[in-house]
């Protein structure tokens, strides 16, 4: 790099100082981006980087937004035009195109290659995957080559996501394709909702947003309980699994006392005891599936062989009531027969036109729930109640129970009529 091309950089000392601790600093990637002098997208790094000093230097941001999209979709890119762009006219537009990655993040090396290649040509060269929403973030593009870009990806086979008040991009784990604790086709079930909500996607007609989440297991490694307005976690309602001799095998190489500390003791529900031969004795009723015995044991405990899902709707970060976890909609479904997974589909066109019809503006689901309660919502969705919707009292009780008796009753006086049986009359 020439001395004269040097001069020209924004000087960043404060961005800088984030270079000089031990973990590696998104700065250096943005000054890798910017040093490139033969790429098109340095000028705009580099006054990027000018823009970003200036705002740590006055604790200000100075982004604003706008109305950018592509022919025919009302969503899918995030605009951002700079208020300092007489400073900075190289980054005055800096655009994030959100992509709909593939279900379960499955990805070959040329496919990757191209999206690369699209972004060096039209955008910053800056790709974050994913974003919170499970989207491949294409960060950094002027106004002009937000349609080109798109036209280039749409013909590799990709589609922009959700933004603003409307369905958003689902996220979906690895799932079956390599985890054996997979208890469904998570791909499936992702691919079955989004392909038939596509047009809530790209055409934002909600009161705000409404996320699909698909976890193949309690491990929820896309975060759908406390992230999704709509949570699959896939579950088991048989018996854990157990092969004595591997857990014979895991207690002779760690240690007894190991295995009780790190094992026995961390069961939340005391559902796990060791016996005095190195044998597991696990009390399948109170087991709540948090999944701990079987990471650390994973050749010992698999789950059970009658697999399906649960369903949770609500979870949501800060907003207007706080975060929310997501609220037991289904405590178990079998996710097996294309019948199961249009019956999942069903539920979910139910939920979503609920939320359209009821919920407040700018309001998420979860909150909508809490401002008209858990009960009416059930009866709009059509939904029984049911006790298994909340775990039965264990060592900490935090729910009333002075009405139980005849809730349970009504309960299984309505499980009798399904099953086709006299009920006798009062």
């Amino acid at each position: 790099m020439s001395q004269e091309e040097s001069k020209a950089h924004h000087p960043t000392p404060m961005l800088d100082e984030l270079e000089s601790g031990p973990w590696p600093s998104f700065v250096s990637g943005l000054k890798r981006l910017r040093d490139n002098a033969d790429a098109q997208y340095a000028p705009m790094m580099n006054d990027l980087l000018g823009q970003l000093e200036h705002s740590y230097e006055e604790r200000l941001g100075f982004w604003k937004g706008g109305t950018v999209s592509v022919f025919g979709y009302g969503g899918g890119v995030i605009p951002r035009f700079s208020e300092v762009a007489d400073k900075y006219p190289a980054s005055k537009e800096f655009h994030t195109l959100r992509v709909q990655p593939p279900a379960g993040m499955h990805y070959d090396t040329n496919v990757l290659r191209q999206l690369c290649d699209i972004w060096e040509k039209h955008g910053s060269g800056l790709i974050a995957f994913h974003g919170q929403s499970g989207d491949i973030m294409f960060q950094g593009c002027s106004s002009e080559n937000v349609q080109p870009a798109f036209d280039e990806l749409n013909e590799i086979g990709f589609d922009l996501g959700g933004a603003g008040p409307a369905l958003r991009t689902s996220m979906s784990c690895v799932g079956h394709a390599r985890c054996e604790m997979s208890c469904y086709d998570e791909v499936k079930a992702h691919r079955s909702v989004i392909n038939e909500f596509l047009d809530e996607m790209h055409r934002p007609a909600l009161p705000y947003k409404f996320k699909f989440k698909f976890s193949g297991c309690g491990n929820d490694c896309v975060n759908a309980i406390h992230r999704a307005d709509f949570a699959v976690i896939g579950t088991w309602r048989d018996d854990m699994k157990v092969n004595q001799d591997e857990v014979k095998a895991y207690v002779g190489r760690v240690g007894r006392k190991y295995a009780i500390d790190h094992v026995i003791a961390m069961c939340p529900t005391r559902a796990l005891s060791l016996n005095d031969d190195d044998t597991l004795d696990v009390d399948n009723k109170s087991c709540v599936r948090c999944m701990h015995c079987l990471n650390v044991m994973n050749k010992a405990l698999a789950p059970g062989d009658d697999k399906g899902a649960s369903i949770l709707v609500g979870g949501k970060r800060a907003l207007k009531v706080g975060d929310l976890m997501g609220t037991m909609l289904i405590p178990f479904v079998k996710l097996e027969s294309d019948e199961d997974y249009e019956n999942l589909v069903a539920l979910a066109r139910r939920m979503l036109d609920f939320f359209a019809d009821n919920a407040l503006e700018h309001e998420r689901i979860g909150e909508t729930i809490d401002r008209i309660g858990l009960p009416m919502f059930l009866e709009a969705m059509e939904i029984e109640p049911d006790p298994n919707m909340v775990n039965h009292p264990r060592t900490s009780c935090y729910v009333r129970t002075d009405d139980f008796t005849d809730e349970a009753e009504k309960y299984f006086e309505r499980k009798a009529r399904e099953a086709g049986l006299d009920v006798a009359a009062d």
